[in-house]
């Protein structure tokens, strides 16, 4: 029973002690260090915009990234959409190489067998008309599907110039602490910690 006690009690009493602020110390923000804290994140709104990064990604990616003074990010920028490029390339490339093969293979066009692609030169000896048919199908899919990644890629770039932008105006300064203090609480008539905010 002691040991149930014990078990339900000291997490209430650790959560009560956290909860009460510290002798001595005053933990509350008051209404001028507010309005600096305003003034500042207004100041960075008004000269560095979120409106202006999300325009500058959506006409040149990593635009906006610099706009944001976040160049590392410009190179990730670049790849991701470079590697959707180079897949969507590569895939239109097939598609057509199957797509012609398959047209002059249904067509019976002998003469112009030989511009068939090398590698798909098995399929004509073959007369394998639905293996074309259905890698050229394939790869019109592929086709779609790196179109979509491009796009989607695109779009990230610009939420994340937006929200980076966005971010500007959130005070991480050193002016800002959180520290665990120890102190006596009048209200308990016992010692504990408190979590103290400080604005200087």
């Amino acid at each position: 029973m002691i040991k149930r006690l014990t078990y339900h009690f000291l997490p209430l009493v650790f959560i009560a002690c956290f909860a009460l602020p510290a002798r001595g110390q005053d933990s509350t923000v008051t209404a001028d260090s507010l309005a600096v804290l305003e003034k500042k994140a207004d100041s960075i709104f008004l000269h560095h915009s979120p409106r202006t990064a999300a325009i500058r990604s959506a006409i040149l990616p990593g635009w906006g990234q610099a706009y944001n003074k976040k160049y590392w990010k410009i190179p990730i920028v670049y790849a991701a959409l470079g590697t959707s490029g180079g897949i969507f390339a590569y895939n239109v490339t097939w598609y057509r190489r199957f797509r012609d093969a398959y047209r002059i293979l249904y067509e019976k066009d002998t003469a112009n067998f030989d511009q068939i692609h090398s590698r798909l030169q098995s399929y004509v000896r073959f007369n394998d008309q639905p293996g074309l048919r259905y890698n050229r199908d394939e790869f019109r899919r592929n086709v779609d599907y790196s179109i979509v990644a491009f796009v989607l890629l695109w779009g990230l770039n610009v939420v994340d110039a937006t929200v980076d932008a966005h971010l500007k105006s959130f005070d991480v300064s050193p002016d800002l602490s959180l520290r665990i203090v120890p102190g006596y609480s009048e209200m308990a008539q016992t010692n504990g910690v408190s979590l103290v905010i400080s604005l200087k």
